[in-house]
């Protein structure tokens, strides 16, 4: 009798134990599925503005085409981007973009003394904040799940339940820090330095025949 209560005890024990692990697993999951739908509100709102944005400059500056162009694409670009790593590379792309657009503003004093203009900075400057705090929420979000589920005893519930490893929302240029636009702070980035062409081999000696010898 007291062996089968020992044994009955013991599966309860276990079986306590799974809940928790599995609940335990359940709660990240969530969590990192809360922390990315954060984000992805963030940069929705991104997105709304910068169309805007685009007309804005537009209106001062209608000859930089190809610096308007290239918003609109990365912006499109973010826009389909699919999973958090191809999200970072295209926000950071997009990044870039802008950059270059609020570089090309500074020399449109009319445009920079835009009241729009200035909205429209202003709120880019307070998304992009709150995309970083958003990013580094979900960041630490998917490292504590990746962590749980590598580690024993819940990386043998993660392999019965099927708890896969996320990926982590930064690209490889983020590895140096968070990414972010300033606005007119940052001047344009020189271009690199022209590489001189290399100089052609030098010709091999020429030797005059040996007399006799067939040309």
């Amino acid at each position: 009798m007291t062996a089968v209560l020992i044994i009955i005890g013991v599966i309860v024990l276990l079986a306590i134990i799974l809940m928790v692990l599995y609940n335990g697993l359940v709660k990240l999951r969530n969590r990192i599925e809360n922390a990315w739908a954060q984000i992805d509100v963030q940069l929705k709102r991104r997105y709304d503005l910068i169309p805007n944005l685009v007309e804005t400059v537009k209106g001062y500056a209608s000859h930089e085409r190809e610096t308007l162009e290239a918003v609109t694409q990365a912006r499109n670009m973010a826009v389909n981007a699919e999973g958090p790593h191809a999200q970072a590379e295209a926000e950071n792309v997009l990044s870039g973009a802008l950059k270059s657009l609020f570089a090309v503003s500074e020399a449109y004093p009319d445009l920079k003394a835009n009241q729009n203009f200035l909205n429209l900075q202003e709120e880019l400057t307070g998304t992009e904040g709150r995309i970083a705090y958003a990013r580094q929420f979900y960041n630490d979000s998917v490292f504590k799940y990746n962590t749980k589920i590598q580690t024993f005893p819940a990386v043998l519930i993660a392999g019965m339940f099927r708890f896969t490893a996320r990926e982590y929302f930064e690209a490889e240029d983020e590895a140096r820090g968070p990414v972010q636009v300033s606005f007119g702070n940052d001047a344009p980035a020189a271009p690199p330095a022209a590489t001189p062409p290399a100089a052609p081999p030098a010709a091999p000696p020429t030797t005059p025949p040996a007399p006799g010898a067939p040309s």
